[in-house]
């Protein structure tokens, strides 16, 4: 579904990505690890069209994303919940949600359909609806966050650090519907630092280091794994 061939990305001199190559087959979870700085969000931000890349080709389906813009990007499928939600404080939960789905702005039907599915997978959110975004816990703007980039009716969700500062309780519960979300239908990417929590929902991993990959398995060989267990699960 996403293949990622010899990608490089530069910021003026510095090369925060170096011939990366990586793909996602529909219907898998694939969890990307590293370390802050690794260069995990310059990879989503050059496969969602924010960075462009230096080098490499993207493709998604067999069509080539590097060069697109980023709404031509979302509007074929592909999108990326950012690191850190990013919502309109201000504005409410539901308008939130329903900037995710400016793409399908002509759909009305189809987005009241698409609001529903969301609310139904967190349904706290209906009860938060007409609250500003800011207002609530870190759990759930998380939530919200998620639920924005399912309202733009992605088939390749990208995920960057979800569990970033939130409580184990709250982690725990999103992995369990990050994982409902890829058995409903949903290709995730999912960049994360809590190796443990994102190996044991994965189909496969790959480990970033200094803007390249340095190794990939599938979950069962990743968790066993001795190196990766030193460096980010623990004893």
């Amino acid at each position: 579904m996403l293949q990622l061939r010899n990608v490089d990305v530069c910021y003026g001199s510095f090369k925060a990505l170096t011939n990366v190559s990586m793909s996602v087959d529909s219907g898998e979870l694939v969890v990307l690890l590293g370390a802050n700085g690794a260069g995990k969000s310059s990879l989503f931000n050059a496969i969602s069209g924010l960075n462009k890349p230096a080098a490499g080709e993207i493709e998604f389906e067999g069509k080539r994303l590097d060069g697109l813009k980023p709404s031509a990007i979302v509007s074929s499928g592909v999108v990326q919940c950012a690191e850190g939600r990013k919502l309109f404080p201000m504005m409410s939960v539901q308008q939130n949600l329903m900037m995710g789905a400016y793409v399908h702005r002509r759909d009305k039907a189809g987005n009241r359909q698409r609001l529903e599915e969301v609310l139904e997978l967190y349904p706290i959110l209906r009860e938060k609806a007409d609250q500003p975004a800011g207002s609530l816990s870190g759990g759930q703007q998380q939530m919200v966050a998620i639920g924005r980039a399912l309202m733009s009716r992605p088939r390749l969700l990208m995920l960057d650090e979800p569990s970033l500062g939130l409580a184990p309780l709250i982690v725990r519960q999103m992995f369990e519907t990050i994982q409902k979300i890829n058995r409903l239908g949903t290709t995730v990417l999912l960049a994360e630092q809590n190796a443990f929590a994102a190996l044991k929902i994965a189909t496969r991993a790959y480990v970033m280091e200094n803007g390249q990959l340095v190794m990939e398995g599938d979950r069962d060989t990743m968790l066993g794994n001795e190196e990766v267990r030193k460096a980010y699960i623990g004893a």
